[in-house]
């Protein structure tokens, strides 16, 4: 039938028209043509569809019959459709089902939720039971069995794992376990120590196999040992028996010097070993030093083996995890009783040390056997370690006693002057050379002249010398050390002697001058540390080595102590010159003594600095320092004699008294400071002269100037200027001169700066 429904081409009935062109119109003939072809082909049609429905008669009659049983059940389904909607128009049985699928919904849920809630009550009663099972178990003694309910009902119960929003029920038996957990915590630690003892008047360690604990007797440590390995508490319950036998057994077995000696005692029951005893006892000869350390390790492996053998029952875990709970400390105490006190003291011994490393690795291999130690973790391997590294513990335990003697020294020191030096004997002669042998008198190596330090800082520069000669002869690690060693001993005199003389530092003394000395003396061998020893360093620390950066610290130092000193002593002479009131009305008796008084104090300050300071400063430092200060006083009491008005002739001749007294009194000091001034010193001399011309206490200021290189005196009258113009113009007649002091018919005022003498007539 399929060729009957192509498509007919109108075209293809004109086979003998030229049809290239499609816009040609078709002719009368042509039209007949096609209508009688397609009459034809029609004709065709229904003969070849008449015969295909004949030849398929009985398909189309089943096809029929069935279609007329469709249309008979779809009017059908029409009726019953039909009566189902008058049924449901008459009465609303949709919501009589919808209430009733809502009641089996909700019946449902609430059966589902109490299935749940009944077999989470079947949980937590179980769970319930079971703790109360393991809690019997404890007191029934069936040890083993309580601790595997304990490690499962954690798991169970989901220890430290916990969630917001779990019931409250939950909460109440992690509670119970926990009270369970320490129960049995609290059971086994009682029971270790009953098993492990020790008996002080008979020093000894007994281990017992029958174990009696709150009404349970009989429990075998074996048995105690299982439990708390499976509960995972093995190293909580062994602490104390661990402690025990580091206090009692291992300790006195690694003394150095006076170590104990131990032996093992079975005692055998009728049922079998009822318990052993270890045994400790003094050695039989004290005076006999292990310094190989053979004896001492072989009986730390003795007491080991006891643990290993009748506590630990050979079992490699538990020995382990005693050895883990155990072996940091026993570690220390062998470090610190026995390899720290055998490092050698001298370079020389270090070879020897070798043994000592061979024994230490053989220990710690034996150890190793036994599992008492990791084979794998390197961290027990410290004995090891710390032996293999002797150069630089060698070295750090140098360094620990070069600065320990430092530090000791420098707090010993009591900062005082040698006996046999005093203030009558100066530190040098006029020619420079010293004359006292004390060994606190030292050169200064950039300088031609001497002084006085204190014993702390002698004795820290010979330390810091004696190290620095053991750098040049040392390896190149013990040299870094020993090189650390003194710039850190050298820095202690400045971290300590500043704290420890805080309040000497404050006052006028002997102290302060000495700690001056030292900075000035440690700054300049600082400096010529690098030019001696430099050379003869290792080659590693030639390049590193440094001294030169730590003397500025110390010069500077120096000049703070010497400047505060200054500052100190102008600070009370103008307290004792304020006394005086400015030296007026001296014609009356009361004035004059307040400031005789004040002159008096002032003299006083002064001669006590000169004792202190001229015997133990530099005689340069001395006169720097002194005609500082006598700048400041002298300063000071010509300025307030300048700012007095007219004077009376006997106001006049009482300032001069307490001028002459003054001088009088310092005479000791002025010829002291007479050597510093050489003929040719570029120091400005002069004098001030006061006349009285009578009535009316008219003034006349006079100043004169001795020029040493002529030997002549130069006068210069200054008449009605005030004081800040008289003193300027002083100044500038003096520039350009070099003058010395001068005594002609009076008495001469030292100063120095701007006025350095006043003449009195």
């Amino acid at each position: 039938m399929d060729p009957l429904f192509d498509r007919i081409n109108v075209r293809d009935l004109l086979s003998g028209h030229d049809l290239s062109d499609p816009s040609t119109p078709l002719s009368a003939p042509d039209l007949r043509l096609i209508i009688s072809r397609l009459e034809s082909h029609s004709l065709h049609i229904k003969s070849k569809v008449r015969s295909y429905l004949l030849s398929h008669r009985e398909d189309f009659a089943s096809l029929f019959s069935q279609c007329n049983d469709a249309v008979f059940k779809t009017n059908e389904i029409f009726d019953n459709v039909s009566g189902i909607l008058s049924l449901i128009s008459d009465r609303p049985i949709d919501v009589e089902i919808r209430k009733l699928v809502d009641e089996i919904g909700r019946t449902t849920k609430e059966a589902s939720e109490k299935r749940e809630m009944l077999g989470l009550l079947k949980i937590i009663v179980g769970i319930y039971e079971r703790l109360e099972g393991a809690r019997s178990a404890f007191s029934d003694g069936r040890l083993r069995f309580a601790a595997e309910e304990v490690k499962e009902l954690k798991k169970a119960l989901r220890i430290g794992d916990e969630e917001e929003g779990e019931p409250i029920v939950y909460g109440l038996l992690r509670k119970q376990w926990a009270d369970l957990f320490d129960e049995m915590q609290d059971l086994f630690s009682k029971f270790m120590e009953n098993a492990v003892r020790f008996e002080q008047d008979s020093r000894t360690i007994r281990v017992k196999y029958k174990l009696c604990v709150d009404k349970m007797d009989g429990i075998e440590l074996h048995t105690v040992m299982e439990a708390m390995d499976v509960a995972g508490i093995l190293d909580y319950s062994l602490a104390k028996a661990a402690d025990l036998i580091i206090k009692h057994a291992i300790t006195p077995a690694v003394s150095y010097g006076s170590p104990a000696m131990f032996a093992e005692d079975v005692n055998q029951g009728s049922e079998g070993i009822s318990e052993t005893v270890l045994k400790i006892l003094p050695s039989q000869d004290c005076k006999i030093v292990d310094v190989d350390g053979d004896a001492i390790y072989a009986r730390v492996i003795q007491v080991i083996k006891f643990i290993f053998k009748h506590i630990c029952f050979e079992n490699g875990s538990w020995i382990r995890s005693f050895g883990r709970l155990t072996w940091p400390r026993i570690s220390d105490i062998i470090i610190s009783k026995f390899l720290s006190k055998v490092v050698p003291e001298d370079a020389s011994k270090l070879v020897d040390f070798q043994k000592i490393v061979k024994c230490t690795s053989e220990f710690e291999f034996s150890l190793k056997e036994m599992m008492f130690i990791s084979a794998s973790d390197g961290k027990d391997y410290r004995l090891s370690s710390f032996s293999e590294n002797v150069e630089v513990h060698f070295a750090f335990r140098k360094k620990t006693e070069i600065l320990g003697k430092a530090r000791n020294l420098l707090l010993q020191c009591d900062f005082s002057v040698p006996q046999d030096y005093t203030s009558k004997g100066p530190l040098l002669k006029n020619d420079g050379m010293a004359i006292n042998s004390s060994n606190q008198v030292v050169d200064l190596i950039f300088s031609s002249e001497r002084c006085v330090v204190s014993k702390a800082a002698s004795q820290l520069m010979e330390l810091v010398h004696q190290t620095l000669q053991d750098v040049c002869l040392s390896s190149a690690r013990v040299a870094l050390e020993f090189y650390h060693a003194v710039r850190d001993a050298i820095l202690l005199y400045e971290a300590v002697i500043p704290v420890k003389l805080e309040r000497q530092l404050d006052g006028i003394n002997q102290v302060a001058i000495l700690m001056y000395n030292d900075c000035l003396f440690l700054s300049q061998e600082i400096l010529g540390l690098a030019f001696e020893y430099r050379s003869d360093f290792p080659d590693s620390i030639k390049e590193h080595a440094v001294f030169a950066d730590m003397a500025p610290r110390f010069h500077l130092m120096a000049e703070e102590i010497l400047q505060r000193q200054i500052q100190i002593v102008i600070f009370n002479l103008r307290e004792a010159i304020d006394g005086a009131d400015g030296f007026q009305n001296t014609h009356q008796m009361q004035q004059f003594e307040s400031a005789k008084f004040s002159i008096d104090q002032a003299v006083f300050i002064l001669e006590k600095v000169h004792i202190i300071w001229e015997p133990l400063l530099r005689p340069s430092t001395y006169k720097r320092s002194m005609c500082m200060v006598l700048e400041s006083v002298f300063s000071r009491i010509t300025k307030d004699i300048l700012l007095l008005d007219d004077l009376a002739a006997e106001e006049t001749l009482q300032l001069q008294r307490l001028i002459h007294m003054m001088l009088d009194n310092l005479s000791s000091l002025l010829k002291s400071l007479i050597s510093a001034f050489d003929s040719n010193a570029k120091i400005v001399r002069y004098a001030f002269k006061i006349n009285h011309v009578g009535v009316g206490k008219w003034r006349t200021y006079e100043l004169w100037f001795y020029n040493t290189r002529v030997e002549r005196l130069h006068q210069s009258n200054i008449r009605g200027l005030n004081v800040e113009k008289r003193m300027h113009m002083a100044y500038r007649k003096c520039e350009g001169h070099d003058y010395s002091t001068k005594q002609s018919n009076g008495t001469i005022f030292y100063a120095t700066g701007a006025f350095e003498g006043i003449y009195v007539n």
